[in-house]
């Protein structure tokens, strides 16, 4: 049974999240050209690695393990940040029953918009209400405490930290393993994270949204 992820184009009110392709990379260029401090444990392409960058996820979805989408600020209709479905679980008779959120980044001009509420919303609801899972999972280096608190404040539980479990992406630990967070959504929580989310982005939208993003 060949069992392979596939994520369509999902559309909000801030962003829409479309299948990331060659055609994204010069938007997304621009998009990691300027302040990059918040990506420090986290695997960001610089401008000159972009194309390379694309051509890795498109390698990693060729696996079927992977769905990575480009972030689309609907405001600008620039490419703003990258984010993905990543390592499904099936059961035995191909229900996709877990899928993770992962390779997420944005600008640093994108962070506090909504986008990143919004993307959450829209990747989170096609999961529960579409392919029906059980529960979504979302990791980050156990050190990346600005990742941990934007990951809670979507709505996911902190289930625990795995010792040296998976590569690291921070400057100059090439070869080494990180220890990782994990954190998760389950299906019986999907409804109240929903509506909290779409608060969330009905407050951003209240403030004027991504509009210059």
């Amino acid at each position: 049974m060949d069992l392979r992820l596939d994520g369509p184009v999902l559309e909000g009110t801030l962003v829409r999240l479309e299948p990331l392709e060659q055609r994204h990379a010069p938007g997304l260029a621009e998009a990691v050209s300027g302040d990059r401090a918040s990506y420090g444990f986290t695997l960001v392409p610089t401008p000159d690695e972009v194309s390379a960058y694309i051509d890795a996820q498109h390698a990693r979805a060729a696996t079927g393990r992977l769905a990575p989408y480009a972030q689309i600020s609907l405001a600008t209709g620039r490419a703003v940040g990258s984010t993905s479905f990543w390592e499904p679980r099936w059961s035995e008779r191909g229900a996709l029953f877990a899928v993770e959120v992962g390779f997420t980044w944005l600008a640093a001009r994108a962070q506090g918009t909504g986008i990143n509420a919004e993307s959450k919303l829209l990747l989170f609801r096609h999961a529960f209400e579409k392919w029906g899972v059980a529960r979504v999972d979302l990791k980050t280096d156990a050190r990346n405490a600005r990742s941990r608190a934007a990951i809670e404040a979507v709505g996911a539980s902190f289930e625990g930290v795995l010792r040296s479990s998976s590569r690291s992406w921070a400057p100059g630990e090439e070869g080494l393993l990180r220890d990782a967070a994990i954190f998760s959504i389950i299906a019986a929580e999907w409804p109240e994270r929903r509506a909290a989310l779409e608060a969330r982005v009905d407050r951003a939208l209240r403030r004027g949204g991504s509009r210059s993003v």
